[in-house]
C-alpha cells in the first residue's frame, strides 16, 4: 500500500503537569524523546510530507525535530487554540494536498507504524471522509467518547468536559488519532467553532460535521490500548517507559537473547542484539550500542554507544562511545570513556579507566590503571597501577607502547613518549624518554636502609614497639647461637 499524502504530528502543548523546564515531548523513554517516537512511527508510513506542529517551548523542540528528521516541515502554532486550530495552521503551511492525511500526537510513544498503517488501510478501503482510532476501556475518564448512531456507525466524538451523563458512561474512547480525506478536512475545518467548555477548536468536531454533510465516518478499534496512551505526568512517563522496555526485552528474547532478570534490565529501542547474547541483572544498554553473538554483558553494566564483539565478556562496567573486540574481557569495575578501542582477546581489567586509547589484539591492562591518549601494541601487558600521564596542564599528549612489551607495576609514562617493541620497564619506573625496542628501562635508585629510624623518630608508637620486640628477639637468637654447645 502506498503511504499517505501527509502526516501531521501535533506537539505544541505545554505539558504543565510534567513540572519540568524541559518540553514534555522532549522527555525520553527507550532511548528516544516522545516526539522522536511519534516521528519514527509516522515515517514508517512513508508519507510524502511530514509536518510537526510546535508551540510551547519551541526554542527547545524545533532544533530537536530538525535533528531527528531534517526533512520534516516544522509548523509554529503561536497561540494554542486547540487540536483543530493546530491542524488548520499546519494545512496553511503545507502545499495543496490531496488524498489521505494522518493526524497523530507527539506524546503517544507506544503508537506503532503497524497500527497507523491499519488505520490508513481501513480509511482508504471504505473511502471514508474521516476514520478514527478507538479503544474500549474500563475507565474512560479524560478521553473523548465515541458516539454511535442506531446502526452502530460513527456519529460524533464528544469531549468529556462537554459530555452529558449518558455520554460519559460510554466506554469506547477516541485516541485522537485520525485519517482524513485531505480535501474534506480542509473544507470542514473552516466550519469548526469553539463553542465548548475549553473555548477551543476541537479536531474531533470534524466527525459530526462530516456526518451532517452526508459523508462517511469510520473507526478502527485497537485492542492494544497502550498505543493510545499519552504522557502528561511523570508517573505516566515512567509507566509507559516500563511497558516499552518490557516489549523491547520480549522482542529480543523471542529472537534468542537471554535476559536473566527483565525487571532490572533496560534496553533502548535503538540497540541491536544478536542471538545468544546474555544480559545479566542490572544491565542498561543505550543509544547505538550493538552486541554480537555469544557476548555476555553484566551484571551491573551501563553501555552507551558501545560496540561489543562476538564472545566478549563485560562485567560491572560503565562505557560510552567505545569498541570491544571479539573475545575481549572488560571489568569488573572498568570505565571505558569515549575513543576506547579494545582489540580481539584484549583485556581491560579491574579498576581500569581508559580514554582515547587503542589497545591492540591480545594486549592487556589488567589492574588499577589509567590509560589516556595511548596506543598499546599487540600482546603487550601493562603492569598494575600504571598511569599514562597525558596532560601537562595545557595540552594532551600521546603515548605509544609497542608490541609484546612488558611494563612493570606502578609505572608512570609521561607523554609524549614511546616504548619500543619487546621492551621491558622495571617496577616503579617513571618513563620520561623513549625506550628502544628490547631495552629494559628503570628509573629507581638502589635500595638503602637507615637503621633504627623508627625507634628514634617514632618512639612510643605501636610500630616502634613491634620493631623493638623483633630486634630483641633477633638479638636473643643470635646470643643463644653463640653459647657453647648451641
Amino acid at each position: 500500500m502506498a503511504g499517505p499524502t501527509a502526516v501531521i504530528v501535533l506537539a505544541a502543548g505545554g505539558g504543565t503537569r510534567m513540572r519540568s523546564a524541559t518540553s514534555k515531548v522532549l522527555h525520553r523513554i527507550g532511548g528516544r524523546s516522545l516526539v522522536a517516537h511519534a516521528i519514527h512511527a509516522a515515517r514508517g508510513l512513508q508519507p510524502e510530507r511530514l509536518a510537526v506542529v510546535v508551540g510551547n517551548q519551541r526554542e527547545q523542540v524545533v532544533p530537536h525535530v530538525e535533528q531527528v528528521d531534517p526533512d520534516a516541515v516544522v509548523v509554529v502554532q503561536d497561540e494554542q487554540g486547540g487540536t483543530g486550530h493546530a491542524v488548520l495552521v499546519a494545512l496553511e503551511q503545507l502545499p495543496e494536498i490531496e488524498g489521505t492525511l494522518v493526524v497523530t500526537y507527539g506524546d503517544v510513544p507506544l503508537l506503532s507504524t503497524d497500527t497507523l498503517a491499519r488505520l490508513v488501510e481501513a480509511h482508504e478501503e471504505t473511502s471514508s471522509a474521516v476514520t478514527v482510532l478507538t479503544g474500549t476501556v474500563d475507565d474512560p475518564s479524560g478521553y473523548g467518547r465515541i458516539i454511535r448512531d442506531d446502526e452502530g456507525g460513527m456519529a460524533a466524538i464528544v469531549e468529556e468536559k462537554d459530555a452529558d451523563d449518558s455520554q460519559r458512561a460510554v466506554r469506547e474512547i477516541s485516541s485522537g488519532i485520525f485519517a482524513f480525506d485531505a480535501a474534506v478536512l480542509r473544507e470542514v475545518l473552516g466550519r469548526v467553532g469553539d463553542d465548548n467548555a475549553q473555548r477551543e477548536m476541537y479536531l474531533t468536531d470534524v466527525v459530526a460535521i462530516a456526518r451532517k454533510d452526508g459523508r462517511s465516518a469510520g473507526a478502527v478499534t485497537t485492542e492494544d490500548l497502550w498505543e493510545c496512551e499519552g504522557v502528561n505526568t511523570r508517573a505516566q512517563l515512567s509507566r509507559l517507559g516500563a511497558e516499552l522496555n518490557r516489549r523491547t526485552l520480549a522482542r529480543w528474547m523471542a529472537e534468542g537473547v537471554e535476559v536473566v532478570d527483565p525487571a532490572t534490565t533496560w534496553v533502548d529501542v535503538t540497540v541491536e542484539l544478536a542471538p545468544d547474547v546474555s544480559l545479566k541483572p542490572g544491565v542498561q544498554l543505550h543509544g547505538s550500542t550493538t552486541v554480537a553473538a555469544g557476548a555476555v554483558i553484566g551484571p551491573d553494566c551501563t553501555l552507551t554507544d558501545v560496540a561489543v564483539g562476538e564472545g566478549a565478556t563485560v562485567t560491572r562496567t560503565h562505557g560510552s562511545e567505545s569498541t570491544i573486540g571479539a573475545g575481549a574481557s572488560v571489568g569488573p569495575f572498568a570505565y571505558l570513556r569515549p575513543g576506547t578501542v579494545l582489540g580481539v582477546n584484549g583485556k581491560v581489567g579491574t579498576f581500569v579507566e581508559t580514554k582515547n586509547a587503542r589497545i591492540a589484539d591480545g594486549a592487556k591492562v589488567p589492574h588499577l590503571s589509567y590509560v589516556g591518549d595511548a596506543d598499546i601494541g599487540e600482546g603487550t601487558n601493562i603492569g598494575a597501577g600504571t598511569i599514562f600521564a597525558n596532560y601537562d596542564g595545557v595540552a594532551k599528549h600521546h603515548t605509544k607502547v609497542g608490541k609484546h612489551a612488558k611494563t612493570g607495576s606502578h609505572n608512570t609514562f609521561v607523554a609524549p613518549v614511546e616504548i619500543g617493541d619487546g621492551a621491558v620497564t622495571g617496577g616503579g619506573t617513571v618513563v620520561r624518554r623513549d625506550v628502544p625496542p628490547g631495552a629494559l628501562a628503570v628509573s629507581t635508585g638502589p635500595q638503602r636502609h637507615i637503621e633504627d629510624w623508627v625507634l628514634r623518630k617514632r618512639d612510643g608508637t605501636p610500630s616502634a614497639d613491634a620493631a623493638r620486640a623483633a630486634l630483641d628477639s633477633e638479638e636473643s637468637t643470635a646470643t643463644a647461637s653463640e653459647e657453647p654447645g648451641a
